[in-house]
C-alpha cells in the first residue's frame, strides 16, 4: 500500500475509500469566543484502525494537507484508531472540494458531499457570522449524514436571540 500514490489511477482508490470510510461533516457547537456564541465546523475525516494506518498516511501525503490523529483505545478492540482530518476552510475549498468535484463519489456520500460544499461556499461568503445563516447551514446539516434534528435549532438561545425567519 505504501506506493499507491505513484500508482496510475490513484485518484479512483481515493474516491473508493473514501466512499466507503469517509465523511464529510459539519458541527454546530457553542464557542463564547465568537460574535454570535456559536462555530460552525467543516471537516473531512478517515477513520482506521492502526493497521490500516498507511491507508491515510496516501490521503497525507495526496493532497498535501490535513492531519493524523490518534485517537487511543483501550477497551477490547486492540488497536487504537487513527483520523486522518482536514478542518481549514482553506484546503477544503482548494483541495478536497476541488478532488471530489473531479472525481465524484459513487455512494449516497456524494448527497452528503454537495450538501457539505454548499455550507463551505456559504461560509466563504460569511453567513455563518449572522444567526439567519447558521440556521440555514443547521437545516442543511440536518440533510446530512444521519439525518438527526440539529441541537443548533433546537437552542432556546438560538431561538430568542433572533427571529424564525432567515
Amino acid at each position: 500500500m505504501s506506493n499507491q500514490q505513484e500508482r496510475p489511477g490513484i485518484e479512483e482508490w481515493i474516491v473508493g475509500f473514501a466512499d466507503g470510510e469517509g465523511c464529510f461533516s459539519v458541527s454546530i457547537f457553542r464557542n463564547n469566543t465568537t460574535r454570535l456564541g456559536w462555530q460552525a465546523f467543516p471537516e473531512f475525516v478517515i477513520t482506521q484502525g492502526q493497521r490500516s494506518l498507511p491507508a491515510l498516511e496516501i490521503y497525507l501525503k495526496h493532497f498535501r494537507c490535513g492531519k493524523i490523529f490518534v485517537n487511543n483505545r483501550y477497551d477490547n478492540h486492540h488497536e487504537h484508531l487513527y483520523r486522518y482530518c482536514v478542518r481549514s476552510i482553506k484546503d477544503l475549498r482548494e483541495k478536497i472540494i476541488p478532488f471530489f468535484r473531479k472525481h465524484p463519489l459513487r455512494t449516497a456520500k456524494q448527497k452528503d458531499f454537495e450538501l457539505f460544499t454548499e455550507i463551505v461556499d456559504m461560509m466563504t461568503e460569511g453567513k455563518h457570522q449572522s444567526m439567519s445563516g447558521m440556521r440555514s447551514i443547521a437545516r442543511k446539516i440536518e440533510r446530512m449524514n444521519r439525518k438527526t434534528r440539529s441541537q443548533f435549532l433546537e437552542s432556546s438561545e438560538t431561538t430568542r436571540r433572533a427571529p424564525a425567519k432567515g
